[in-house]
């Protein structure tokens, strides 16, 4: 490395010349190439930005200067020019750097980012805050071209646009997110990229009447009335201007020097937002990646001169989104009521085969999961039955379209939540530990989780016959190889399922929990403790009649979750016991996650940092237990005198 090798800071890129910047992004996109052909990470995100990094640094006076990256992802390079480069290897690793932007990691990431469409609101609120305390420095925000179509991104262009604060915003526009780019504004940055020509000829011709001795400057503010005139006719840029920013572009993001050239135009620009609208190709010299957008977004290690992953020794069983796919898929074919749809995510949910076998009866919404709910809301309330696929963590941006759109109306809307629990390297923003508690409060909605994916596929049919709101929530990765060759069958609701059973106490498992359970079980019973095991499946409603009854022949109760414990499943346990003022004969004890910040790692290693694996339950019952053992041999005095 003939430049990165030195570059400690971006002072240190700052020393360099311009001519040499195109090496030093050349050398930054091999590093990352090399890296994460050993450790896997956000690749192909990244790769698209390496020169927009190069350039951002190289202009801007950062850390001074606030650059405000959107979603994350794509920062590799940016963490790269930011002193990290040699804690790359780390990435999304246990104790390593986050796969995302965390201001408690680097004064140079200025604004947390795992979810999409912040950018522009967090930097105009820094903007604001700027001028308020009469400070001067740039405020430069970089987003997406698939995170500009978010709402919030939007509304945030409207009110920067309203504020005339002094902001730059550059677009990177490759025409996708994860999957090819949907909508509307997509199409209209296309037509802002086939309009330069006349761009171009707007201004061939000021420059012409600017020429014209004596009276070239009336001349030219003469005809811009008409130029403007003719620009809001034929220019898709002129609806740029119309929301009150300046329009730069647009230009090659993968040509350094014009980066450079253009940031330095928009720096001069005092009077308002401006715009600096790039192209960049996504995955840019990852190899091969036409074969297969969705698989070079995000990678797993993979061989660096061919981009294919390294094949695994085993077959592993399928995950929980394959099943999930190939059932919507089945049950589409038999009803053809069923329509499905995600919110930027086709090849994370599943519902990528849904695309491909029944185009007209599944959508890509975009990275706007408050339309997708209620876009939902408006054709279940014609009579179809839509089922929306949205990460647990993504869903979160819809509270209030599932509350008021769905549930006060009683629609037959199904919410599949993929990615519920720990997920692992992504982290904090990605883990989904709130669907339980932020969704059970409200009446009409119907929550569960399959044990397996042989019950996700009956709990998938179940959510879609019901006839109002349902949600599963389901972990990410794969399942336990079961047999799913049956088909699908309705479980009563509310039914939970007894699996084992004992008298020195009853372990109450939701969702991806139960196996931990079973196998804790099985653990305290080669040490002499028989417990009883029940797969809840619901949170809401819970099986009274089953839970009520086994807490009373055992006097205690463990309820395990892959979630927050406030209010979560066993929060909902006690409130049932409460309600049937038997919580003085029985002792609880709730495992799930604590109230605390969960770091990226492996979900193995971090369900077992929380003791909720089947060695933690196992230990937590039998402390329990020893602390209770006065109370049971009372329990069993008086059970003998009986």
């Amino acid at each position: 490395m003939r430049f990165l090798s030195e570059i400690n800071s971006p002072a240190d890129l700052r020393q360099l010349k311009v001519e040499d910047l195109q090496e030093v992004a050349d050398e930054v996109r091999q590093f990352i190439i090399d890296t994460c052909s050993r450790i896997g990470g956000h690749t192909g995100a990244s790769l698209g930005a390496v020169e927009l990094a190069v350039a951002m640094h190289y202009v801007f006076d950062t850390p001074n200067d606030k650059l405000v990256w959107d979603v994350g992802h794509q920062a590799y390079a940016h963490k790269i020019l930011t002193g990290r480069r040699d804690q790359l290897h780390t990435i999304k690793q246990p104790g390593g750097l986050s796969g995302f932007l965390r201001r408690d990691e680097s004064e140079y990431d200025t604004f947390g980012a795992g979810h999409a469409s912040t950018s522009i609101s967090a930097a105009l609120g820094m903007a604001v805050a700027r001028d308020a305390k009469n400070e001067d420095f740039h405020v430069c925000a970089m987003i997406g071209d698939s995170s500009l179509q978010g709402g919030m991104a939007m509304e945030a262009v409207n009110q920067a646009g309203h504020l005339k604060s002094r902001m730059i915003v550059i677009l990177n526009d490759n025409g996708m997110s994860i999957a090819p780019a949907v909508g509307s504004l997509s199409g209209y940055l296309g037509r802002i990229k086939e309009a330069q020509s006349y761009q171009h000829l707007k201004e061939e011709i000021g420059d012409a009447l600017g020429s014209v001795p004596g009276i070239g400057g009336s001349l030219r503010r003469a005809a811009k009335s008409l130029k403007d005139a003719i620009a809001a006719a034929v220019l898709p840029g002129a609806l740029v201007n119309e929301l009150g920013f300046k329009y730069i572009g647009y230009v090659d993001g993968h040509d350094v020097p014009m980066l450079v050239r253009a940031l330095e135009e928009a720096k001069k620009i005092d009077d308002g937002p401006v715009i600096v609208h790039a192209l960049t190709t996504k995955g840019k010299g990852f190899p091969n990646p036409e074969k297969n957008y969705y698989a070079y977004h995000a990678t797993g290690p993979f061989d660096p001169k061919t981009g294919l992953p390294y094949k695994s020794s085993k077959a592993a069983a399928p995950t929980y989104t394959q099943v999930f796919g190939d059932t919507m898929c089945e049950l589409m074919e038999s009803d053809e009521r069923i329509v499905a749809l995600t919110a930027a995510m086709p090849d994370g949910t599943g519902i990528d085969k849904v695309l491909e076998k029944f185009p007209k009866r599944s959508f890509d919404v975009g990275i706007a999961e408050q339309h997708a709910v209620t876009f939902c809301a408006g054709m279940a309330c014609e009579g179809l039955k839509p089922v929306a696929a949205i990460y647990s963590t993504f869903l979160q941006r819809a509270f209030d379209q599932v509350i008021h759109d769905v549930c006060l109306q009683d629609l037959n809307v199904t919410i599949a939540m993929d990615r519920a629990g720990i997920v692992g390297a992504d982290g904090p923003t990605h883990h989904g530990l709130l669907d339980i508690a932020y969704l059970r409060g409200y009446p009409n909605i119907v929550l569960m989780a399959p044990k397996d994916e042989a019950e996700l596929r009956d709990m998938v049919l179940t959510a879609i016959e019901h006839p109002g709101p349902a949600a599963i929530r389901y972990p990410r990765g794969n399942g336990f190889g079961v047999d799913i060759s049956a088909r699908p069958k309705t479980i009563p609701i509310g039914e939970a399922e007894l699996l084992r059973e004992g008298n020195d106490g009853v372990i109450l498992a939701y969702g991806a929990m139960v196996n931990a359970a079973v196998e804790a079980a099985e653990k305290l019973a080669a040490s002499g403790i028989a417990v009883s095991v029940i797969n809840a499946r619901f949170v809401k409603p819970l099986d009274a009649k089953m839970i009520l009854e086994h807490a009373g022949n055992t006097g205690l109760v463990v309820t395990v979750e892959d979630a927050y414990l406030a209010g979560g499943f066993g929060s909902a346990v006690l409130e049932l016991l409460e309600e049937n003022g038997i919580t003085e004969q029985v002792k609880v004890v709730r495992m799930g996650v604590p109230d605390e910040i969960v770091p990226h790692g492996d979900p193995k290693q971090l369900l077992a940092q929380y003791g909720l694996d089947a060695d933690g339950i196992a230990d937590r019952v039998t402390r329990t237990l020893d602390g209770m053992r006065p109370k049971n041999l009372e329990r069993n005095r008086i059970r003998a005198v009986k």
